[in-house]
């Protein structure tokens, strides 16, 4: 990399040219110590992830289930964690989701619908892979004793995983406080 003090500057140019020259190495030199300190960011932190496991048996089908979790308008009338969803139930649909984490902390989250299989499965999910990116699932298994096993899973990855506001245990309990709540919905039902 050349010193500023030495810039080659052929004889003979104006001097508005030789400042020009001199802007475009600060730019270079600008660009490159940010390049750098992305790198070790990168090194330093690692690329970093968290996922979250939560199950729960359900003593219901698994068409009712996957009918009310596919029902993003009614979540605020029985979910104390996705307290509100906004956009349509497609694959590609932008969404909006309102979450109320248990220790009291409200986020707005953008994601969007990555795959629904009818009575199987929700995930929704996005950002940048590489540097923050999340998939969040529900996956609905029948259990042989006509039960329905829902396991509600979130996987987090990327370097800038290390700095967000991602603390697992707070997040899993937000799940199992949605998974309980959605057990009791259905459950009751059908008494």
């Amino acid at each position: 990399m050349r010193s500023l003090r030495s810039l080659d500057v052929p004889s003979g140019t104006p001097q508005p040219q030789a400042l020009a020259l001199r802007m475009k190495d600060m730019k270079y030199i600008k660009y490159s110590f940010a390049f750098g300190l992305l790198i070790v960011v990168i090194v330093v932190t690692g690329c970093s992830s968290i996922s979250i496991r939560t199950v729960v048996e359900i003593n219901a089908p698994k068409e009712e289930i996957y009918a009310v979790l596919a029902d993003l308008d009614n979540y605020p009338e029985w979910n104390p964690y996705h307290r509100k969803v906004e956009g349509e139930f497609v694959e590609g649909a932008e969404l909006k989701i309102y979450v109320l984490r248990p220790d009291g902390k409200e986020v707005e989250v953008p994601p969007h619908m990555m795959r629904i299989v009818e009575n199987q499965e929700i995930t929704w999910g996005g950002g940048i892979k590489g540097v923050f990116y999340g998939v969040h699932s529900f996956i609905l298994e029948s259990n042989s004793n006509g039960k329905t096993l829902l396991k509600h899973n979130e996987d987090f990855s990327g370097f800038a995983i290390t700095f967000a506001d991602l603390p697992p245990d707070v997040i899993a309990d937000g799940y199992h406080q949605m998974n309980m709540a959605l057990k009791k919905l259905i459950e009751d039902r059908r008494k």
